[in-house]
């Protein structure tokens, strides 16, 4: 684990930070880190920015995150990592579909692809929307909230299916609500589209050893988090069923 300080924070709305490190780190766009904040837990975060800054765009949403959106620049957190698979580069013309804080780990993909760029950006209303700005810039942007206040009225699934009717796709990147990567993914195999999703499952110890990310078969943290269409076809638990803090199997509601 390495010890570093938070170098900057930009805050994008009342629940979204992107936290930035003193750090350096040889990352691929899809991988993580395990993020230890002091005297509350270690948990498991996307990488948002890698490269020459290393950065994590974080939804206030438990104890942890909330521990953490109370940091200032200049406190120390600890990082171990980078893990898991990340996403791999296809073809020269992609669709990227992101629900929420699932923009975060497209967004470094995002800027590493050299082909055509189609984006999908959903998120509840208009103020959570993230990376709206950078993301107009030469890049083919479409915008969907739940509640119709910008864009398109209604899940950036429904949006994604509208497009992918009427453009041609190398490959779909996606992130978000699983029940939405999973009508992502039932839709690429019907229209014979590649596809790779990055999955969140709990997770303890990130290097496949703990368990608590197994989902048929494969953990998470180590075969994933990015899985292809190949192999999301094959597990019956996605888009059905996560495992909670204790091991016990639960619901996954949109």
């Amino acid at each position: 684990m390495q010890i570093c300080k938070i170098e900057k924070i930009v805050t994008h709305s009342k629940l979204h930070k992107t936290f930035f490190f003193d750090l350096r780190m040889n990352a691929k766009p899809g991988q993580f880190i395990m993020l230890w904040i002091p005297g509350i837990d270690e948990i498991p975060m996307s990488l948002s920015h890698i490269g020459d800054k290393i950065g994590i765009t974080v939804e206030k949403v438990g104890e942890a995150t909330k521990a953490l959106h109370k940091m200032k620049e200049g406190n120390k957190v600890g990082v171990r990592g980078p893990y898991g698979k990340g996403f791999e580069i296809v073809g020269k013309k992609a669709l990227f579909v992101a629900g929420g804080t699932g923009i975060a780990p497209l967004f470094s993909l995002i800027k590493k692809y050299n082909g055509e760029k189609h984006i999908v950006l959903g998120a509840k209303t208009k103020d959570l929307l993230l990376f709206k700005k950078e993301l107009e810039e030469s890049n083919h942007l479409y915008i969907s909230t739940d509640d119709g206040s910008h864009g398109y009225k209604g899940f950036a699934s429904d949006l994604a299916k509208k497009i992918i009717e009427k453009e041609n796709f190398d490959i779909v990147y996606t992130c978000g609500p699983e029940p939405m990567m999973k009508k992502i993914l039932d839709l690429c195999l019907e229209k014979n589209i590649p596809m790779q999703a990055s999955l969140e499952r709990y997770m303890k110890c990130g290097v496949g050893i703990c368990d608590s990310c197994a989902i048929d078969g494969y953990h998470v943290c180590k075969d994933g988090p990015v899985f292809s269409h190949e192999v999301l076809k094959k597990i019956k638990d996605f888009g059905k069923w996560w495992r909670n803090a204790s091991g016990r199997k639960e619901s996954i509601t949109i």
